[in-house]
C-alpha cells in the first residue's frame, strides 16, 4: 500500500484496523457523526473509548485472509506426477457435457410451425372462426373481377348503363360491406390468438428456466441479458406466425385457389401463363427466407450481447462512474447495435436482384398474356368479356426454433421435479465418498479431486483454505445446484441424486458473504417463498437474528421495502436479515459461507451471536462453515484444510495447533494488531 499511497491524497476504509494504524488522521464514525478523530497513537491513549475497544477486541482474534495467504503444500515429486496422471485420466475418461449436448436437436422449420399451431389449440374455435373469414375474403377478389367484368358487358348503350348505375352501385357496396365484416373477423380472431400464444410463450419459457440446473446459467448466451431479450421481443416475434399475418397467408392462398379455379374454367391457357411466374416468385421467396433466417439469427445474437452489457452497466454502475468508463460502455453498446442494424440490410443486395429478376419476367410474362390473347381473339376462341375475369416470417422461425429447443430441454438437475425420496427422519449426516467434481463450463480444470469428508448429525465443521480449493464448490454441491462429476454425495447414507429436490432444499438454510434480498419488504423478504406466515413467526426470527430492534426503529416497520438487491441496508442489516430467513426456516442443516467475512468487529459480533443462537435453538443441527475469522472457526468440532480440491488436515482447532503444520502456519502468519 505505501508504494499505491505514495505522492498521493488516500481515502481508506477498512474493517481491519491494522491496514490504517499508520494513517496520519483517522476518523471513527458512528450512526453518520464523527465521534474520535486522530492517529493511531493518540486514539488509543482514550482510556474505554470506541477505537481502543475496537482494536482491543481484533487484537484477540487471529484472522485468515485468502488474499494474503500465499502459502504453497510441498509434496513429494512423485506424488504430483502421480497427481498430473489422475488428471490426465479424469478428463480423458469423464464425459463433459457440452452445452450444445444438453440441447435437444434443431427443429426444422416445418415441425417447428407445427409444434407452434398445437401450442395454439385451446384457441382453435378463434383460429376457425379467422380462417374461415380468409377464405371468404380471398374467394371475393374474384367475385369482384365477375361483377366488374359482367357489369361492363351487359349494357350496350351509356344510357342503359346509367339507369342501371344505382342498382350496380349497391352491389359493390354489398361487397364491400361484406368484405368489411369478414377483415375484422380476420385481424380479431388472429390478434386474440397471437396475443394469448404470446402470453402462452413468455409463462412457458419462464416455468422452463425455472426448471434449469445452475450450470445452465452459467453459459454466456444464458445471460440475464440473453434471456431478458428473449422473453420480450422474440416472444413478440413468434405472434408473427400465429397472428394477424397467418391470416393474410391464408387469404392469399385462398385467393390463388378460387383464382385458378375460376381461370381455367374459362380459359386454362391464359391461367397457365398467367400463374407461370409464381413457381419463380416461391422459388426466390423460399432462398429469401432462408437467408433472412440467418440474419436474424445473427443479429439476435448481437442484440443479446448488446443487452447483456446495459444490463451489466446497470448492476455494475456504480464501478463504471468511479473508473470514467461511460464513453467505452457506451461505444462498445453502440457498435453491437450498429452491426445489428446493417447485418439485416446484407440479404437485400441478393433480395433486389433475386426479385428484379422477378418482376423482369412477369412483365415478359404480361407481354405473352396479350400476345396469346390476340392469337385467341384471331381463332374466336376467346371473347372480350374472359380476358377482364382472369418478410418478419424469418426472424419469427428462428425465434420459434429457440423456444421449442428451449422447451424440450431436459435439465440435468430439474428444479420442478416432485419425484426422489422424502427422508422420514433426516438426522443431518453428511459424507462425500471419493467425490470428482468439474465445472461444466470449465472441462479442464478439476475442482474436487476424490475429496473424502464424513460429517457427523450436529457436527460443526469448518472448511479453511486458499481461494479456489473448492470451499464453496461444496457448499453448492450439498444444495445441488451442480451434481459430482465422480463419486458419491450421502445425506443420511442415502445419494443425494435419488432425493427430492424441494424437500432436499428445504432442509438447508445458506447464508452467503453477500445476502440477496428482493425489492419486497422486511417481511416479505424473511418469508420470502414461504405461504401464509404469521407476522408472530417473522418477528420472532428477526428476534433471533438481532435485528428487531433496528426494524422497529423504521418509519414502516417490517412494511419498509429493502430496495434493488438491499440497497436501502448496510451489509451487517442484509446479513441478519438473511439468517432470519434461515431462522424461520428451521433447517436441519446450516450452511455458512464467509458470512460475517465482509464485516467490521461491532457487526461481525452481533451476526456472530446471531448465527450461535441458531445452533443454540436446535443443537442436533449439522452446520458447515466456511471462514476466515479464527474467532468464527476456532469452538468448530472438525477444521478442515483443503488444498487443490483435497482436504489436507483435518482436527480441532487444539489438534491442529499442536500439530504445527499447515493450520498452525496460517494462523501465526496472519496475526491482527
Amino acid at each position: 500500500h505505501t508504494l499505491l499511497c505514495k505522492g498521493r491524497t488516500t481515502i481508506v476504509i477498512a474493517h481491519r484496523l491494522s491496514t490504517i494504524r499508520n494513517a496520519d488522521q483517522i476518523y471513527v464514525l458512528d450512526k453518520g457523526v464523527v465521534i474520535e478523530q486522530g492517529t493511531h497513537e493518540t486514539l488509543m491513549a482514550k482510556e474505554g473509548r470506541k477505537y481502543q475497544s475496537m482494536v482491543k477486541r481484533q487484537q484477540m482474534e487471529k484472522v485468515f485472509d485468502d488474499a494474503d495467504d500465499t502459502m504453497i503444500i510441498e509434496q513429494a515429486t512423485a506424488e504430483d506426477e502421480k497427481s498430473r496422471v489422475e488428471h490426465s485420466r479424469l478428463l480423458s475418461s469423464t464425459q463433459i457435457l457440452d452445452v450444445t449436448q444438453q440441447s435437444p436437436k434443431s427443429f426444422s422449420e416445418k415441425s417447428a410451425v407445427l409444434r407452434l399451431l398445437s401450442m395454439n389449440s385451446p384457441e382453435w374455435v378463434t383460429i376457425v372462426i379467422g380462417c374461415v373469414a380468409c377464405i371468404l375474403n380471398g374467394a371475393a377478389q374474384p367475385v369482384f373481377a365477375i361483377l366488374l367484368a359482367l357489369i361492363a358487358f351487359k349494357y350496350s348503350s351509356i344510357s342503359e348503363i346509367r339507369s342501371h348505375v344505382a342498382l350496380n352501385s349497391l352491389f359493390f357496396v354489398i361487397l364491400g360491406v361484406i368484405i368489411l365484416i369478414l377483415r375484422f373477423f380476420h385481424y380479431t380472431a388472429f390478434a386474440i390468438s397471437g396475443s394469448k400464444l404470446t402470453h402462452r410463450i413468455r409463462s412457458k419459457a419462464f416455468a422452463c428456466l425455472l426448471r434449469q440446473e445452475v450450470a445452465y446459467f452459467d453459459r454466456p448466451e444464458n445471460s440475464s441479458g440473453a434471456i431478458c431479450t428473449r422473453l420480450s421481443t422474440d416472444a413478440l416475434a413468434v405472434q408473427e406466425m400465429t397472428g394477424p399475418r397467418l391470416g393474410v397467408i391464408c387469404e392469399a392462398i385462398s385467393f390463388m385457389f378460387f383464382g385458378v379455379l375460376l381461370g381455367c374454367s374459362i380459359n386454362w391457357q391464359l391461367t397457365l401463363i398467367a400463374f407461370s411466374p409464381i413457381t419463380i416468385l416461391f422459388l426466390i421467396t423460399y432462398g429469401d427466407a432462408n437467408l433472412r433466417i440467418w440474419s436474424s439469427q445473427q443479429s439476435s445474437q448481437l442484440v443479446t450481447r448488446a443487452s447483456t452489457l446495459a444490463v451489466e452497466f446497470i448492476h455494475n454502475s456504480r464501478t463504471v462512474k468511479q473508473l470514467s468508463i461511460e464513453k467505452e460502455i457506451l461505444r462498445q453498446y453502440a457498435e453491437l447495435i450498429y452491426q445489428a442494424l446493417i447485418l439485416p440490410w446484407k440479404p437485400l443486395i441478393p433480395h433486389a436482384i433475386a426479385f428484379g429478376i422477378f418482376w423482369i419476367l412477369e412483365v415478359y410474362g404480361v407481354a405473352f398474356l396479350f400476345w396469346r390473347v390476340l392469337f385467341l381473339l384471331e381463332k374466336n376462341e376467346l371473347g372480350l368479356s374472359q380476358i377482364l375475369m382472369s418478410n418478419r416470417i424469418a426472424s419469427a422461425s428462428s425465434a420459434v426454433k429457440t423456444f421449442l429447443d428451449l422447451f424440450d430441454r431436459t435439465p440435468t438437475i430439474d428444479n420442478a421435479s416432485t419425484e426422489g425420496q422424502e427422508l422420514a427422519d433426516f438426522r443431518g449426516g453428511i459424507k462425500f465418498d471419493q467425490v470428482t467434481f468439474i465445472y461444466p463450463t470449465r472441462p479442464t480444470s478439476i475442482v474436487l479431486s476424490k475429496l473424502t469428508l464424513d460429517i457427523k448429525p450436529s457436527q460443526r465443521v469448518a472448511l479453511v483454505g486458499t481461494s479456489g480449493c473448492g470451499k464453496s464448490t461444496i457448499i453448492q454441491m450439498l444444495e445441488r445446484f451442480y451434481d459430482v462429476t465422480s463419486g458419491q454425495l450421502l445425506l443420511d447414507g442415502v445419494d443425494i441424486r435419488q432425493l427430492n429436490l424441494h424437500w432436499l432444499r428445504s432442509h438447508f438454510g445458506l447464508v452467503s458473504q453477500e445476502p440477496i434480498l428482493f425489492d419486497l419488504t422486511i417481511a416479505e423478504n424473511i418469508a420470502y417463498g414461504l405461504e401464509n406466515v404469521p407476522m408472530e413467526d417473522i418477528i420472532n426470527a428477526a428476534t433471533k437474528a438481532n435485528i428487531h430492534q433496528l426494524i422497529e426503529g423504521l418509519p414502516q416497520g417490517y412494511e419498509t421495502r429493502v430496495g434493488l438487491k438491499g440497497s436501502f441496508l448496510s451489509g451487517g442489516e442484509k446479513q441478519r436479515i438473511a439468517i432470519a430467513r434461515v431462522f424461520i426456516r428451521r433447517p436441519k442443516v446450516l450452511l455458512l459461507d464467509e458470512a460475517t467475512s465482509a464485516m467490521d468487529s461491532q457487526n461481525e459480533q452481533i451476526v456472530q451471536a446471531a448465527l450461535e443462537q441458531a445452533q443454540i435453538e436446535d443443537p442436533s443441527r449439522t452446520s458447515l462453515i466456511i471462514a476466515h475469522r479464527l474467532s468464527t472457526i476456532r469452538s468448530c468440532d472438525l477444521i478442515c484444510v483443503l488444498d487443490r480440491g483435497r482436504i489436507v488436515e483435518s482436527g480441532n482447532h487444539s489438534e491442529l495447533m499442536q500439530r504445527r503444520g499447515i493450520y498452525y502456519k496460517m494462523v501465526n502468519e496472519n496475526d491482527l494488531y
